[in-house]
């Protein structure tokens, strides 16, 4: 049978399923709609609005290493096959991104091992524009953590700590890399000790950058990356909409890819505020 052939077998039979199941859908949703709307009331509690912290996603999107990581090749098209689909091939850390434990270390729990707990998290944004735009090569120290934590209390349980430093803006421009002509990168990131201190002295659990690395642009030994991943935590590259979110009080919802073995990849990220 030709491809087209089976496509539109698939589609008639698609059809008359859904047909079937919007019949018999329909009381069990009007029975369920008590228990929806509790849930709903529920969640949205101490929520007015949310709030995307992710970057769109394409071909151009900027990279590390500066090649292009993610490829779309549209395999069926809407006038020809009645509907669209495209297939990609993606490295994992592309946009705004998880890196998880395994990523830097040996035998660290994969994408898919990141306990789901953990990807409803408190956000914790600590602020360092102001020392960034004067130094790209700039870093979140212990000295900014305990300045946040002056203002805005303890660092609650399984919190996530993300650095604003205003770079998300340069996102569609070379700045966003900053390269110099020697190829060296040059934007912030968080101190390593900084990652050290949140370890040590709270119950942080993962750390996020408006860049991306973890890592300032001009480190050379990725020592933020090999303190913090294989401590069981996992990061956030690539972040976007900081500004536009509390310093402290929203909840960051983590959509993590949950593919086996994975070290990291591509998610959507909001925050309820």
């Amino acid at each position: 049978m030709c491809d087209i052939c089976v496509m539109n077998s698939v589609k008639d039979k698609m059809l008359s399923r859904r047909d079937l199941f919007r019949t018999a859908g329909a009381g069990v949703a009007l029975a369920a709609v008590g228990t929806a709307a509790s849930g709903t009331a529920a969640m949205a509690k101490g929520h007015e609005n949310v709030q995307d912290m992710t970057h769109e996603l394409h071909e151009g999107f900027p990279t590390y290493a500066g090649d292009q990581q993610l490829f779309m090749e549209k395999k069926f098209n809407f006038g020809d096959h009645g509907f669209n689909l495209f297939e990609m091939r993606i490295n994992e850390h592309t946009g705004t991104h998880i890196d998880a434990p395994l990523h830097f270390s040996a035998d660290g729990n994969s994408v898919a091992e990141i306990p789901v707990s953990n990807l409803i998290a408190p956000l914790c944004v600590i602020d360092i524009r102001g020392k960034a735009v004067e130094n790209a090569d700039a870093q979140l120290t212990p000295d900014d953590v305990k300045a946040w934590i002056a203002a805005n209390g303890d660092i609650p349980d399984n919190a996530c700590i993300a650095m604003n430093s205003g770079w998300s803006g340069n996102v569609g421009s070379d700045k966003f890399r900053g390269t110099d002509p020697d190829g060296k990168q040059h934007y912030p990131g968080f101190h390593v000790e900084a990652a050290k201190m949140l370890m040590e002295e709270t119950g942080a659990m993962s750390i996020a950058s408006d860049t991306l690395s973890l890592d300032h642009g001009i480190s050379a030994d990725f020592a933020t990356h090999y303190v913090w991943l294989p401590s069981g935590r996992f990061g956030i590259e690539n972040i976007a909409n900081l500004d536009n979110v509390p310093a402290s009080g929203a909840t960051l919802i983590i959509g993590a890819p949950k593919h086996r073995g994975g070290t990291g990849g591509p998610a959507r990220i909001f925050a309820m505020i």
